[in-house]
């Protein structure tokens, strides 16, 4: 299972672009809502996720979490006790972290960063205490998945897919999006 997490002033497209191309390839992916069912992206999108941070579970079924970018939604996200603890469940038992634009750091801001590489949305560069920061569109080190923005969705979907499957099914599913 892989949790979605959005917070109020979260980013649409580096939330959805993952659900939807994570889905294509049939992985269980669950949108979690923190603080409530409905959430408001920072366009005034709003979406009915799946469940809200109360309901969710931390334990084997877990694979990985997304934390999706977008102001104030990253403060959201960071503000948020549940995924304060999902993301430490993760780091004590090896599951994948996926976060994008802003999203990055949070993790920095726990030192989960250091000497790992990593990117991010500019600007925030200097909040990835200890990272060692790259331009590049999409960073994986170990289990830790960086991007950069709302324009990096796909290929950081892409990037999860085939560390979550495989290189092949992740280039299948760029074929039939005609990416």
């Amino acid at each position: 299972m892989i949790y979605v997490f959005l917070a109020n002033g979260f980013e649409e497209t580096e939330a959805l672009t993952p659900v939807d191309m994570l889905r294509r390839c049939e992985l269980e992916v669950v949108t979690v809502g923190v603080g409530g069912q409905v959430i408001k992206g920072s366009h005034g999108i709003s979406v009915i996720t799946d469940i809200t941070d109360s309901d969710i579970s931390l334990d084997d079924n877990l694979q990985m979490i997304i934390l999706p970018g977008g102001m104030p939604g990253t403060l959201n996200l960071e503000a948020s006790k549940q995924v304060q603890k999902a993301i430490d469940y993760c780091m004590k038992y090896d599951k994948y972290i996926a976060a994008i634009c802003a999203a990055p750091s949070i993790l920095g801001h726990k030192n989960i960063l250091i000497d790992k590489k990593a990117t991010c949305y500019m600007g925030f560069e200097t909040q990835l205490n200890g990272a060692v920061i790259l331009n590049e569109k999409v960073c994986t080190d170990d289990k830790i998945i960086t991007s950069r923005g709302a324009g990096t969705a796909l290929e950081f979907s892409f990037e999860i897919i085939k560390h979550l499957i495989s290189e092949e099914k992740s280039n299948i599913l760029k074929e039939a999006i005609m990416y």
